[in-house]
């Protein structure tokens, strides 16, 4: 005999494992360190098979047998390596159904000091690199019954950054937020669901310097209602819930963690 208690720990386990990806293979860029690593460690402890896609292979092999996810070479800049890093987890794995586009840099100068390069350069990572592999791994998810893409954008693409100065990063995660929508609506009949995350300031190798700035570090910490940076653990789980089966009815939506950062 079954009695309330009984049935309602059941339906905890059935809404629990909603969140679990046993089996299934994960690539996460930029994956070696940071929020990255983090990312991959979650998706693993969520029975994922991870795969760290990177452009510093050595640090992405190095992360791989420390956690126990495989490594390959990846410059999401460079259309070629991009079919060949993907190519090579379904060839090695034979599935694809998760990607986390995590790869990015920031570069803080005033929009009067920023070049045409040094503006293409930002770009070519957070926003061309997202699209490169978005379109590579949705074509297979597309045509093997879907899968789930979760793209590292940040509240800075809704949201000027103070006091540092940063446009072209600024828009760049503005043109990831968009960009989402834009797939989430187009994929959805194939069953590929895109989603992204917006972190506010965490505690990383991107943000060392300007914690070293204290009025810099004052003015992200008073201007965060919690107070406090967030760790790159603390991002993970939202990755892992829009990377399983627990968000399935969501798609071109953006995952804000900001510490409450831009409800002020």
């Amino acid at each position: 005999m079954t009695n309330a208690y009984d049935s309602g720990a059941g339906n905890a386990g059935a809404t629990m494992a909603r969140f679990r990806l046993d089996g299934k293979v994960c690539v996460v860029t930029g994956g070696a360190r940071g929020i990255g690593r983090a990312i991959a460690t979650g998706l693993r402890d969520a029975g994922g098979v991870v795969v760290l896609a990177d452009i510093d292979l050595d640090g992405a092999r190095r992360c791989a047998a420390q956690i126990g996810a495989h490594a390959v070479p990846l410059d999401v800049t460079d259309e070629q390596s991009v079919e060949r890093a993907f190519d090579a987890v379904v060839d090695q794995h034979g599935r694809l159904d998760v990607l986390v586009n995590n790869a990015g840099i920031v570069r803080n100068a005033p929009a009067f000091d920023t070049d045409a390069a040094a503006w293409r350069a930002v770009m070519a990572v957070n926003l061309d690199g997202v699209f490169h592999c978005c379109r590579r791994a949705g074509q297979w998810m597309a045509r093997h019954g879907g899968g789930s893409i979760v793209n590292v954008a940040s509240m800075s693409g809704s949201i000027a950054n103070r006091p540092q100065p940063q446009a072209s990063y600024n828009a760049s995660k503005a043109g990831v937020i968009h960009l989402t929508r834009s797939l989430a609506a187009e994929w959805a009949r194939e069953r590929v669901r895109v989603n992204s995350i917006s972190p506010g300031y965490v505690a990383t190798e991107l943000t060392q310097a300007g914690l070293a700035n204290e009025a810099w570090r004052d003015a992200w910490l008073g201007a965060t209602p919690l107070g406090r940076l967030a760790t790159p653990d603390e991002i993970a789980p939202g990755v892992i819930y829009l990377a399983s089966d627990a968000s399935a009815f969501m798609t071109g939506s953006d995952l804000v963690i900001d510490g409450g950062y831009t409800i002020w």
